[in-house]
């Protein structure tokens, strides 16, 4: 595992001691990631929000626990996770699972500045991969986003989610097969709705 940044974990290290400010260093930090992985498990910004202020209180309660040669991204993600698959599994929602490397170039979607029109593809491809993301159920999402969003490896993947490697790859797998089936649903719907071909 890579060496974790040791301003970081002297924060970590204050967090733990009481320090308040330290700790909200960490929420800095980090609040973003979390908020991207809550809103792309939960679909929902206002949902993304709470969940990120819940997640932020159970670091603060559990910090304690942490085991600082963990990363603490990883620890963090987790918390956040595994509170937005609790909510998943409360909502009752049915969901299915993903499938191929193609889909990493659409899921990594650019950060840089886009002009006006680029925004608004992107805007639409984002959203587009969110409808996706949601007929995944609730294990097979999460990989995906470790992988294509945070590019976690399969080891830091497995080490996130409690499982082993063999487990993430195969779960990816059966991700990136129900993602290219979607796909192909999708065409053919585009193609009945405009039979010519043409577009708009």
């Amino acid at each position: 595992m890579a060496e974790q940044d040791p301003v970081i974990l002297t924060w970590v290290q204050q967090a733990k001691q009481g320090d308040q400010d330290a700790f909200a260093e960490l929420l800095y930090l980090f609040q973003d990631p979390v908020y991207n992985l809550c809103y792309r498990m939960l679909s929902d910004p206002a949902e993304a929000e709470d969940a990120t202020q819940e997640t932020f209180l159970r670091v603060f309660v559990n910090l304690h626990r942490y085991d600082i040669a963990r990363s603490i991204k990883t620890w963090i993600l987790s918390i956040a996770s595994n509170h937005c698959i609790d909510r998943l599994r409360k909502r009752r929602m049915q969901l299915v699972s993903l499938d191929d490397e193609p889909t990493a170039a659409a899921l990594a979607l650019s950060s840089s500045d886009p002009l006006p029109e680029q925004a608004a593809m992107q805007g639409e491809l984002s959203a587009f991969v969110q409808g996706l993301l949601e007929h995944l159920d609730a294990g097979y999402r999460l990989a995906v986003i470790y992988r294509y969003w945070y590019h976690y490896s399969y080891a830091e993947i497995a080490a996130a989610m409690g499982t082993t490697e063999s487990a993430i790859k195969s779960r990816l797998h059966r991700a990136r097969k129900k993602l290219a089936g979607l796909l192909q649903d999708a065409e053919e719907s585009d193609r009945l709705a405009d039979p010519s071909g043409k577009g708009n």
